[in-house]
């Protein structure tokens, strides 16, 4: 099999790379270990993304934005930050008179479905679902891919799209920066007793992170973070026993709070990819970076990566140079690079001074959001990088 660019994972960054190409006429095919039933209608898995402004325009774009049910979509009109038993915190709104939200919020199952909506309707785009690959080879005129099942994909472009956890970055030997913060994270989604009033909390409480995302009807996602064997125990307490443990988390900040949904954890895993290219090969989405979610950039850089190596693409195309050519894949590494290497680094620092409970530091994070709060440029200037996802720019929780 002969094509352009193949494209191993079919998760949302994969989906919409290959859509954000599908009118340039090249040929592209799509890998991925899951079922095709599974793409089309995926399982409810706990995440909500905080989509910055831009992310947003990227999805209208790519004709994901339309395909979304308005009811699965929720402003975030604001934003708190809180350390440890003080009231006091850090209040984010948004940054110009006319803005009236943050961001949205929006399942990660619903991006995934609209996304292999809009893919499946492209002539250009061929899916191969529930099918692993056995084996790439770089470094040739023409890489290849052989498939699990035998057969062999001759590609100009490999893209990796499989997660932070990426075989295929390890299979082409780039090596990647991983800090696992020996942690678990819950998500699910709760009934709340008290209005949440569409404003996020992040909460960094001693010995637990805590995070509530406001969502319609006045419920929220709740996500919680701690140890390994404290979360094994939440987790095995029955419906009654965890809601009234979660109320009791939360300090009783939002009255009752009724389960509505499954409960989903993850590892806490943080990477960044050492190099994002290779010869006739690129990163894209969590295979490139995949961060920490205290600052709730993951799926907005994933989308930033698909944007900036598909304009690098295009031009190519434009000026009839080869997609796979080392200046090009050189120049989306150099881009994507500036854009998240400082926000990654910041996160990796913000998570550490926050989640240390060493009575010095939690003064000085005290201190530091008290501060933070007095000064109107930089609370604006962190309004500004949530709403509209600025290039390079350091954030806070």
């Amino acid at each position: 099999m002969n094509v352009d660019i193949v494209i191993v994972g079919a998760g949302p960054a994969g989906l919409c790379f290959a859509k954000s190409l599908a009118d340039t006429g090249l040929k592209i095919l799509i890998v991925e270990r899951q079922t095709t039933e599974a793409l089309r209608d995926p399982a409810f898995d706990g995440r909500e993304i905080a989509l910055t402004q831009r992310s947003v325009r990227i999805l209208r774009e790519l004709g994901l934005w339309a395909r979304l049910d308005p009811a699965d979509i929720t402003p975030l009109h604001s934003a708190r930050v809180l350390n440890g038993h003080s009231r006091h915190g850090l209040n984010v709104v948004p940054p110009g008179k006319g803005d009236k939200e943050l961001g949205f919020l929006v399942p990660n199952d619903r991006i995934r479905r609209a996304a292999y909506a809009v893919v499946a309707q492209e002539p250009g785009i061929t899916l191969i679902s529930d099918t692993a690959v056995g084996s790439i080879a770089l470094g040739e005129s023409q890489p290849r891919l052989q498939l699990a099942d035998g057969r062999v994909v001759n590609a100009r472009l490999i893209v990796a799209a499989d997660s932070r956890f990426s075989q295929l970055r390890r299979d082409a030997g780039i090596a990647a920066d991983m800090h696992d913060f020996g942690k678990s994270m819950l998500v699910c989604r709760m009934a709340l007793e008290q209005a949440h009033q569409h404003q996020a909390l992040e909460w960094f409480d001693h010995g637990q992170t805590l995070a509530l995302l406001p969502l319609r009807d006045n419920q929220a996602s709740v996500v919680l973070t701690l140890p390994g064997q404290a979360m094994k125990a939440l987790m095995a307490m029955d419906e009654h026993a965890f809601n009234d443990e979660i109320r009791r988390r939360f300090d009783g900040r939002f009255g009752s709070m009724q389960l509505t949904s499954t409960r989903h954890t993850y590892p806490l895993v943080a990477v960044y990819a050492r190099r994002f290219v290779a010869p006739h090969f690129a990163l894209v989405g969590d295979a490139a970076v995949g961060m920490h979610p205290v600052t709730a950039h993951g799926f907005n850089l994933g989308l930033l990566s698909v944007e900036t190596l598909s304009s690098q693409i295009r031009q190519a195309l434009s000026l009839g140079q080869d997609i796979a050519s080392t200046r090009v894949l050189r120049r989306y590494q150099h881009a994507h690079r500036l854009a998240t290497r400082p926000l990654y680094l910041a996160t990796l620092a913000i998570v550490k001074l926050f989640t240390d409970d060493r009575p010095p530091l939690r003064l000085a994070r005290s201190a530091l959001l008290r501060a933070s709060q007095a000064l109107p440029p930089f609370r604006l200037g962190l309004a500004r990088m949530l709403a509209a996802g600025g290039r390079g720019r350091c954030p806070v929780p």
